[in-house]
């Protein structure tokens, strides 16, 4: 059986009037329209295609590339409401569904949400869903403290911002970890700080230990030198400051300059900012 939703190997097995049947090596068979049907091909040949279910609910192959796939997270522009629910633009001539039942609150065309695209059991067509923490799961981790994870932002709380991990957990980055407004769906990299022993999870977008302090000092010393050897920073400048100009955290400056200084490559000028030797 052919999988909706996701992406398929199939050989090309017959070509007809309204297009190419493809078949995986089971037997399993999915209509490839002639308006995707490539301009040179051979019977027997290997073809990469997307399996979806078209107007009638039948499932077909494309050759365009999708911008999400079954069991993921995407930010998707809302193109029509009906009385059923609401459509978005998915990249497919078909547009994703998203029932009212599965709407955080009700979407507006025109704007862009962050959603989870998932196969309906009732009825086995691929739906949208904007309740995308219904979607996560900490009962069961797949990460340790200190792995380097993918992050997409989903909200802001009192605290900070609810973050999905790896697609499959949730996380928050606190308040005075970032210098920076997110805004729901945006993707970043950062690392497990700390996992409580209820699986609440702590993030942070800094390495640890020792591999964090060479790269941020060599980017502080390059920055140096390309500003004649002085910049007027110091562990008393403001923290937004200091990660809007080198995108690392107060913490992790103060970090770097030590690791400088403690070999000798600046000086510290109290209340003024940080030095090259040779300046």
């Amino acid at each position: 059986m052919l999988t909706i939703g996701e992406y398929h190997t199939l050989i090309i097995d017959r070509d007809t009037e309204p297009g190419l049947f493809l078949r995986n090596k089971n037997g399993d068979e999915v209509l490839l329209p002639n308006k995707y049907k490539p301009e040179s091909f051979e019977i027997g040949e290997e073809l990469q295609v997307f399996v979806y279910l078209d107007h009638d609910e039948r499932p077909v192959a494309t050759t365009l590339t999708p911008k999400v796939k079954l069991d993921e997270f995407a930010m998707l522009k809302c193109v029509d409401v009906s009385h059923h629910g609401a459509f978005l633009d998915w990249g497919l001539e078909k547009h994703l569904f998203v029932p009212f039942a599965e709407q955080a609150y009700k979407m507006e065309v025109g704007e862009t949400y962050l959603i989870f695209c998932f196969l309906d059991e009732e009825s086995q067509r691929l739906v949208a869903s904007s309740k995308v923490n219904h979607f996560v799961d900490n009962s069961i981790l797949t990460v340790k403290e200190f792995d380097e994870v993918d992050l997409i932002v989903t909200n802001k709380t009192d605290l900070g911002y609810n973050m999905i991990i790896n697609d499959i957990h949730l996380g928050l980055l606190y308040f005075d970890e970032v210098f920076v407004d997110y805004k729901t769906g945006d993707q970043l990299k950062g690392y497990i700080k700390k996992i409580r022993s209820d699986h609440k999870i702590d993030l942070t977008l800094s390495k640890f230990g020792y591999k964090s302090i060479e790269p941020n000092a060599q980017k502080i010393y390059e920055i140096l030198k390309d500003n004649e050897g002085f910049l007027a920073y110091h562990d008393k400048s403001d923290p937004k400051a200091i990660y809007n100009r080198f995108n690392i955290s107060k913490k992790a400056f103060k970090k770097a300059i030590g690791s400088l200084y403690k070999d000798k490559q600046i000086e510290i000028l109290k209340g003024e900012g940080i030095r090259l030797k040779d300046q």
